[in-house]
């Protein structure tokens, strides 16, 4: 591999002029510099970082951090107010979906126009035609005027284009998410692919969990100048932290929204979740009556949770996810199957149901919720989900301190000599 960085940045700022009301930007102009009448927004401010062929970055921050801008300034939509920008090789952007349809256009037409403006020559787009077309899934409305399509068929077609034009470097903001559950994972297992190839990837998320599963490295936003940068576990553990540092004192009394059991099953809020998707959920204690609120002893009570779920058999068997969060809704522990690497395996009917054991939990006095996830085999893309589907109110028979008991023994050395000199 290359150690010639694809993408480069120095000293990269981005400067917004902000005019408290319209007949300023006029003054401005007519006044040609000797008088301000805008604030200035840094958006990004000396930006340095170096990306290489096959990388795969993280970008993460809260909203208005500047990652949105960092993505624009690196595909080449916005100019910026200072520093030097070097990209190396085609970009499929994956920001503002469809932002250069014509509505007008049919989506035949739209394909040409948007592939032509990432690069493609007539041949290619010929040649790739049929597989952006297919993989959309919009079938006969290709020749119908954008204008006509549903928001989920604009998506879809916008991301199609995208996905398929071979792109040396891929810039993702917040696109796994597109479109139905179905689409969403195709287009999810198409990126993985991209990875697999050795194509340089910018992934920017709210979802620290994607960008820890996807993301070889990661660099941290806030208000337009790095915080952090380096290995993926590094970064999103400090920004964790740091998120965590910020709950308002006055909502850490405040539960999080349970789902009823009747609930369980409805997962995604779209209700699309490939056919996959939970059935039933039981907590129990030391093998007793499952509740969905149980009283456990710190590291002396067995905690069970079975989850019960159907899924199609013309996909792989699901993982299954299990989180134990505080009332603020922050992860305290969890354990995945495709983590432990645990087979799954299901009947004729697609029903597949597990258990995992907690022995002698080991979680200090408090209060703990549960929640269960339904993934996909890789354990990144989430099917559906129950949130907050139960409770756990822990007691303990000591006085030791913190949120978990970790495993430890104590030793006296009586033997070991020590040199006086």
């Amino acid at each position: 591999m290359s150690s010639e960085p694809v993408i480069s940045l120095k000293n990269l700022s981005k400067c917004y002029q902000i005019y408290d009301k319209p007949r300023d930007r006029l003054l401005q102009m007519l006044m040609r510099g000797r008088r301000q009448y805008f604030r200035e927004f840094w958006a990004l401010k000396n930006i340095d970082l170096e990306i290489r062929p096959g990388e795969v970055v993280g970008i993460v921050g809260q909203n208005g951090s500047g990652k949105s801008t960092l993505l624009q300034l690196v595909c080449g939509t916005l100019n910026s107010t200072s520093g030097d920008i070097s990209v190396k090789g085609r970009i499929a952007a994956l920001l503002e979906l469809g932002a250069g349809f014509n509505p007008e256009f049919t989506g035949r037409e739209n394909i040409f126009l948007s592939a032509a403006l990432s690069g493609l020559s007539v041949e290619d787009i010929k040649a790739s035609l049929d597989a952006i077309i297919n993989f959309s899934g919009i079938g006969e409305f290709v020749d119908q005027p954008v204008k006509t399509y549903s928001s989920g068929m604009y998506v879809r077609l916008a991301f199609s284009v995208a996905i398929n034009v071979d792109p040396d470097i891929l810039v993702i903001d917040e696109a796994l998410s597109v479109g139905d559950g179905e689409f969403s994972r195709r287009s999810f297992d198409r990126i993985m692919e991209l990875k697999a190839a050795g194509k340089t990837i910018l992934f920017c998320s709210h979802s620290l969990y994607q960008v820890d599963a996807i993301c070889d490295h990661a660099v941290w936003l806030d208000r337009g100048t790095i915080i952090k940068k380096g290995e993926t576990g590094e970064v999103t553990s400090a920004y964790s932290n740091f998120l965590n540092s910020k709950v308002d004192t006055a909502e850490k009394n405040t539960l999080p929204e349970k789902k009823s059991e009747e609930s369980l099953a409805a997962g995604v809020a779209n209700g699309e979740n490939v056919g996959a998707r939970i059935t039933s959920i039981a907590l129990a204690v030391n093998d007793m009556k499952p509740n969905k609120h149980i009283n456990v002893i710190s590291r002396k009570d067995d905690i069970s949770v079975s989850v019960g779920f159907m899924s199609p058999l013309s996909r792989a068997v699901p993982a299954v996810g299990v989180v134990f969060s505080d009332e603020n809704e922050r992860v305290i522990t969890s354990a995945g199957s495709h983590i432990d690497r645990f087979s799954i395996s299901r009947n004729s009917d697609g029903y597949s149901e597990m258990k995992v054991i907690f022995h002698s939990f080991p979680l200090l006095k408090g209060e703990y919720y549960l929640y269960v996830f339904l993934l996909c085999e890789k354990g990144i893309h989430v099917y559906d989900f129950a949130h907050a589907v139960a409770k756990v109110t822990v007691r303990q028979n000591d006085i030791e301190q913190g949120v978990v008991s970790v495993p430890h023994s104590w030793i006296r050395d009586e033997d070991k000599s020590y040199d006086e000199g």
